[in-house]
């Protein structure tokens, strides 16, 4: 697969992290004065590129299986972890083990309500989503440009103008 040395950079530190924009400013040139929206946007995008969320299934999917990891080894373990600090008085810990177990299984996802009654989940999916969308807007600037506007205006609990 022939990626380019920062897309495969990006790669690198999206697993690392789990965080695009974080993967993003990594392995690009982002200036300080770079705004947090157009980092989320542009990391979006590399996420929905073809090349680069196959390298990122390749990675995730090799890194599980050197390292034998599953949902039930990883929930055996917080378990425990759980059991463990329980007996030893750390309700913090406890807690911290109790939303692992949450976060593996996907209760712990955000849920955003919009008056239509649609809900969008805070996920990786949904900026893979709003990365096709905008990957899609490329032939058409203004537009592109207005629904990120949009997007942002929107994940920050706003509703976008019309």
């Amino acid at each position: 697969m022939n990626l380019t040395p920062k897309q495969e950079a990006f790669c690198l530190a999206y697993i690392e992290t789990g965080n695009a924009s974080e993967a993003y400013r990594r392995a690009y040139d982002v200036g300080e004065n770079t705004k947090p929206e157009t980092i989320n946007v542009k990391a979006s995008e590399l996420l929905a590129h073809g090349k680069v969320s196959v390298r990122v299934e390749e990675l995730r999917a090799g890194h599980t299986k050197r390292h034998n990891i599953t949902v039930d080894s990883l929930t055996g373990d917080l378990i425990e972890d759980r059991q463990s600090a329980r007996n030893n008085d750390q309700t913090n810990v406890a807690v911290t083990a109790t939303m692992g177990i949450a976060k593996i299984h996907g209760f712990d996802r955000v849920k955003l309500e919009h008056s239509g009654g649609v809900e969008i989940s805070a996920s990786p999916e949904w900026a893979r989503v709003q990365g096709v969308i905008l990957s899609a807007l490329v032939p058409f600037p203004e537009a592109k440009r207005a629904v990120a506007d949009a997007l942002t205006t929107y994940e920050a609990g706003n509703e976008p103008s019309p």
